[in-house]
């Protein structure tokens, strides 16, 4: 069974909701009555549509009950319910102004069948809001692969839970044929991080969540020891002696 970790996943609160505010700021709509949060994780995104749009009714879902708990204390006033996006999303209904996915969907197999299902959860001229991680370029990426299919730890890994992407192409061609009107952009964070640790901290409560879980609790911190060794191989310490951890986002709007 999949376990979140909101503390680990709250370490670093202010750099993962930084895309969610940008995200927020592109959509057009001014007076949304009805707004659906996929996979709200903390609740961090949450609170930003909940300042941008207080009047309107917001229903926050995630699958993870954990996740769930510590969102409902960002939000106490919003609607919180436990679903799996990926089995249950017929359940939450249709009709809304907005559907907002920030960082979920990598999660998820089968983009196109989502996105169209996300679609058809609105109004006419409703919105889409997605942003989705495309760092898979990146060398924290590229040291985890490599490791994983190496042969010290490959053994650990008969099942490793995949994560899901398209290309910026990819999805601009499915958003053309699915979409009325749509904005899709890419952007690099390029975030300061005091140590080489605090890279692998960020990662642990994401990237490496599916990778720690295969792990007996007694050979984690190995491989973690084993992922930090290479980060501090490929990311330099800048003149302050911060670490620059870039990480891109690939974000769109859509509307229905």
């Amino acid at each position: 069974m999949e376990h979140w970790s909101a503390a680990q996943y709250l370490k670093f609160e202010q750099q993962r909701t930084r895309p969610a505010i940008d995200l927020t700021a592109r959509i057009s709509l001014e007076h949304p009555q009805k707004i659906v949060e996929i996979s709200c994780g903390t609740g961090a995104g949450s609170a930003v549509l909940q300042q941008r749009y207080p009047d309107a009714y917001i229903l926050c879902v995630d699958s993870s009950a954990e996740m769930l708990r510590e969102a409902r204390k960002h939000c106490p006033d919003l609607t919180f319910r436990q679903c799996d996006a990926q089995k249950e999303l017929s359940e939450l209904g249709d009709g809304y102004d907005i559907v907002f996915s920030n960082v979920s969907l990598q999660w998820i197999p089968d983009h196109p069948a989502m996105i169209r299902s996300l679609l058809g959860m609105l109004q006419p001229h409703g919105v889409l809001a997605v942003q989705i991680p495309m760092n898979y370029g990146e060398s924290i990426h590229k040291i985890i692969l490599r490791l994983v299919e190496s042969p010290r730890w490959k053994d650990n890994f008969l099942r490793p839970r995949p994560v899901y992407h398209l290309t910026g192409s990819t999805y601009y061609d499915l958003l053309s044929e699915e979409a009325t009107d749509f904005h899709l952009w890419q952007t690099t964070y390029y975030h300061h991080m005091p140590s080489h640790e605090a890279i692998v901290e960020w990662y642990c409560g994401a990237g490496l969540r599916p990778y720690l879980e295969a792990f007996h609790p007694e050979k984690r911190e190995g491989f973690v020891q084993a992922v930090l060794h290479e980060v501090k191989g490929a990311y330099p310490t800048q003149k302050d002696g911060t670490v620059i951890f870039r990480f891109p986002r690939l974000f769109f709007v859509a509307e229905k």
